[in-house]
């Protein structure tokens, strides 16, 4: 079989664009094809994927929270400890296609790490990129009950049951115990992965600071080609968050401030924390539309015809990607002081920032922000556009990756 020098094993939980994680995993093979490489890609199963003529390799799906017969929840649990099956399918995969470098990003709980021993048995380099805390807090997000929570540094991972860490479950804790142990004896992450992607600077201290190797992270920030962006907008009189309702993204806290500065707010996007939000948006007498989910054109006119986008993230975020896309479509952007989001604002000149958890401080920012001109607030937003399409450009990103695969061997 004749094998191309430049094959990209793209890896990732989901093969369709369903968050943050799946548009840069699509954006980063759609990059390698535009350089020639040959890009297979290997997954799960899901109705939603893509077509590809790879799709036969795929492990078989697993969805938490559908309906299942015990044995088939046992086997879904066993499969997130360790996934036999997703080994033997990659092993075949390897074996047909040969690939030059794997590239992972999301694997866990459905492929599971138990693939990175399979690449490094057929002694394929492997780049992982770290779109959340995972390798570290056994609940990725290090977060509980609302609050950052460092309890598992040092290795103290039992913590995760003690605190119930998944959804308040005893049996779906000790599930994720039980991965963490198992992936920690055998080395999944730490002894199989050649190099971790780290998108922003937080997340690379941050995971030194618990003990990972500094020398295998490469901050690579992720990109954005601001071209495909118009910036010309209508201003109209709201503010807008776009992402999904989830509890570590500060949505009550941007309610209360929102009732608090007597502005508008329109929220794009669904998740578990919708009613609770419109309840609470009844409560305050907050003036706020609910838009649910968007994409496209639609979320790109939302965005461009607010006064501001707004982060009010009280976990550590690590690079938003709506972050970008508000720059590239001239608008400044209100972000918490939390993770990696400080590193992507320039207080006064892309956007405000405040600290997380609070209201009032929001509140403050919200209001400076609409008495602020609209030729300010559109210089705000042109700096932000100037500055992600030189320092968050495609061909930064693409430069920073081609140097990583080559300095594991790979001649891109």
């Amino acid at each position: 079989m004749n094998v191309p020098a430049r094959r990209l094993l793209a890896i990732n939980n989901y093969f369709y664009r369903r968050g943050g994680a799946e548009a840069v995993f699509f954006d980063h093979m759609e990059m390698f094809r535009r350089l020639d490489w040959d890009v297979v890609p290997f997954a799960m199963q899901h109705g939603r994927n893509e077509p590809s003529p790879w799709s036969a390799y795929f492990v078989s799906e697993i969805e938490f929270g559908e309906p299942a017969s015990l044995a088939r929840r046992v086997g879904q649990a066993a499969s997130v400890i360790y996934s036999f099956e997703a080994r033997r399918r990659l092993k075949a995969l390897i074996e047909r296609t040969q690939p030059a470098v794997a590239h992972a990003h999301n694997v866990y709980h459905h492929l599971s790490p138990a693939i990175f021993a399979t690449l490094r048995a057929a002694g394929v380099p492997t780049v992982l990129t770290l779109h959340d805390l995972k390798i570290a807090c056994p609940a990725y997000k290090m977060l509980r009950q609302g609050q950052v929570c460092e309890d598992c540094r040092g290795g103290h991972v039992f913590n995760v049951l003690r605190h119930r860490c998944i959804k308040g479950s005893t049996l779906l804790s000790a599930v994720i115990l039980a991965e963490t142990l198992t992936q920690t004896v055998l080395g999944l992450y730490r002894d199989k992965v050649d190099r971790f992607v780290v998108p922003s600077a937080f997340y690379r201290d941050k995971l030194a600071e618990w003990g990972w190797p500094r020398e295998r992270m490469v901050h690579i920030p992720n990109f954005i080609d601001v071209t495909g962006y118009a910036q010309r907008w209508d201003e109209s009189d709201y503010f807008v968050f776009a992402g999904r309702l989830a509890p570590e993204k500060g949505l009550d806290t941007l309610i209360r401030a929102t009732a608090l500065a007597g502005q508008r707010l329109v929220i794009a996007g669904t998740g578990p924390e919708e009613a609770a939000l419109r309840r609470l948006a009844e409560t305050t007498g907050a003036d706020v539309r609910f838009a649910g989910y968007l994409a496209g054109e639609a979320l790109h006119r939302l965005i461009g015809q607010s006064l501001a986008l707004v982060l009010p993230s009280e976990w550590y975020e690590n690079a938003p990607i709506s972050l970008l896309e508000a720059y590239a479509l001239g608008r400044p952007v209100i972000g918490t002081a939390i993770g990696g989001i400080p590193e992507m604002i320039r207080p006064g000149e892309t956007g405000l920032l405040t600290p997380p958890a609070a209201a009032e401080c929001l509140a403050t920012a919200l209001a400076d922000m609409a008495t602020l001109s609209p030729a300010t607030r559109a210089g705000m937003g042109t700096a932000g556009r100037a500055w992600v399409a030189d320092a968050f450009s495609a061909a930064r990103y693409r430069q920073g990756m081609l140097d990583l695969y080559r300095a594991l061997g790979v001649d891109g």
